[in-house]
């Protein structure tokens, strides 16, 4: 049985995580621990396990060799670096780090200690993101000129988010840092290491973080990705676009794409690949030996979001587009 310590349910996510991790053959969350003592109380009485009132007495519980990591994304450094210590594999949410500096010292924790490590990216196993993928790759889009990813929800105007997310000590940021992840994340898995970032963050609820937010990111050759993301607007469903020098691609709802093998002429993408596992789950098989853990859910992609991340929260404060660090 491969046992895990889910550390902390702090993330809207951590709950789902358990009940997913509980779900897959051979495995078990054995163990809780929060900053939040009544609240990991009550995530272990739903969960049937003990609760801890440490991290490390969590992860030394009996049989548990991994920690499903869903703390405030400012204590995830000291968190990873306790895990890989111990020896535990580890499985986070984004981000890895609030910032580039924090998620290099989580890197190199993690490689010293040789433990499997995977990240919460999960729409790259959308099927409509996997198909846009690899006709961007095929090239049939010609040379990539402009991306743009909008992901968004209502939680800020409809009341659901809880009010820990709009804390910059706990989150690092608003907006951006936690949902805008996802298109953040998209854009470099499409398009590689943006150069620079420009970004412009609002308040449309007057919380004291960003609930509204967009990010220009200028990628090597020329590219234009566009990050939009927020917490005030309902009814909008997830959009992927892509256009290149010899054809376009969108991505709201279903697939389309526009190209020389259409004609020049819109048409649906009618066989779509089916959805990949859940980072959970593709973490979950390569610690039970069952596979591997795959690049763009790994250590490196991981970094490479963080350094984006930590040029979006630069250049919101200076106003000027701010370098992608390396």
């Amino acid at each position: 049985m491969f046992k895990a310590a889910l550390m902390s349910g702090w993330h809207v996510h951590a709950e789902g995580y358990a009940e997913e991790f509980n779900r897959i053959p051979g495995c078990r969350v054995a163990a809780v621990w929060d900053e939040d003592p009544a609240r990991g109380l009550r995530l272990a009485d739903r969960l049937g396990c003990p609760f801890y009132d440490t991290a490390e007495a969590a992860l030394s519980a009996p049989g548990v060799t991994a920690g499903i990591l869903n703390s405030p994304t400012t204590a995830h450094l000291p968190l990873i670096e306790l895990m890989a210590g111990l020896g535990k594999h580890i499985f986070t949410e984004k981000v890895l780090a609030a910032t580039h500096q924090e998620a290099l010292r989580a890197r190199e924790a993690v490689e010293r200690a040789g433990v499997i490590f995977a990240i919460s990216f999960p729409h790259l196993g959308n099927p409509g993101v996997k198909a846009a993928k690899a006709i961007l790759d095929a090239g049939r889009l010609g040379q990539a000129a402009y991306a743009r990813v909008r992901n968004v929800h209502n939680g800020a105007v409809a009341g659901w988010l809880p009010a820990h997310f709009y804390d910059a000590a706990q989150c690092g940021g608003g907006a951006m840092i936690d949902l805008g992840a996802h298109p953040m994340y998209t854009l470099a898995h499409l398009l590689g290491r943006p150069e620079t970032v420009q970004s412009l963050f609002t308040g449309v609820t007057g919380r004291p973080v960003e609930d509204n937010a967009v990010c220009l990111l200028r990628f090597p050759g020329g590219a234009i990705g566009v990050s939009e993301t927020g917490f005030v607007s309902s009814g909008n469903p997830y959009t992927l676009e892509i256009s290149g020098a010899r054809g376009s691609l969108m991505l709201h709802e279903s697939l389309r794409v526009c190209d020389e093998t259409t004609g020049m002429k819109w048409q649906a993408v009618a066989d779509l690949p089916p959805p990949s596992p859940s980072p959970l789950k593709r973490w979950a098989q390569a610690c039970l030996g069952e596979g591997s853990v795959p690049e763009e859910l790994g250590m490196a992609a991981a970094v490479r979001l963080s350094a984006i991340m930590d040029a979006a929260y630069r250049a919101h404060r200076s106003g000027c587009a701010a370098g992608v660090p390396g």
